[in-house]
């Protein structure tokens, strides 16, 4: 297991623990709380979710004020973005992406008062993540993928996009 820090404090860049190939097919140990404390990732996860998209989908970019989220592209690739939203931050509005896939494996921890987005780059992609809190739509925050204050590149300059990502919503 490789971890390495990257551009935005508290954002990690993971390789996880056992990835194995051989004429079969592959696998790939996503998680282990032990292995991933033994890292110094001592978070609790609660939940799991997988969203399935098409290509030049674009969700996000999302956070709330609480939430851990480990992230991992189980089938596809695509281009994850992290957004500190932390207003208390010396880094507040940057950010830093990423090229998640089936083939690379890499897994972002995003900490809370972050946001996340990514933009579907293969015909279909599984995002799959783990939750340190259950979902609360209420204190959910949403930030435009194309909000000019952050000036987020993307590989496509007209995704498709949800009401919720065209219009933006803050808590």
């Amino acid at each position: 297991m490789k971890v390495t820090e990257t551009q935005l404090e508290g954002v990690l860049l993971i390789e996880p623990p056992t990835m194995f190939e051989d004429f079969r097919g592959d696998y790939i140990e996503l998680y282990n709380s032990d292995l991933y404390r033994g890292a110094g990732i001592n978070v609790d996860f609660v939940q799991d979710d997988i969203s399935t998209s098409s290509r030049h989908v674009l969700r996000g970019i999302h956070g709330d004020r609480e939430t851990w989220k480990l992230i991992s592209c189980l089938y596809g690739r695509f281009y994850f973005v992290v957004v500190n939203c932390d207003e208390a931050s010396p880094r507040f509005r940057q950010w830093q992406s990423f090229t998640l896939s089936d083939r690379n494996h890499l897994q972002v921890l995003v900490p809370p008062k972050h946001g996340n987005g990514h933009l579907v780059l293969s015909d279909t992609a599984i995002f799959h993540y783990k939750q340190s809190t259950n979902y609360n739509p209420r204190g959910q925050f949403t930030y435009t993928w194309d909000d000019p204050s952050l000036g987020i590149w993307w590989p496509v300059k007209d995704p498709i996009l949800s009401r919720r990502d065209e219009q933006g919503h803050f808590v």
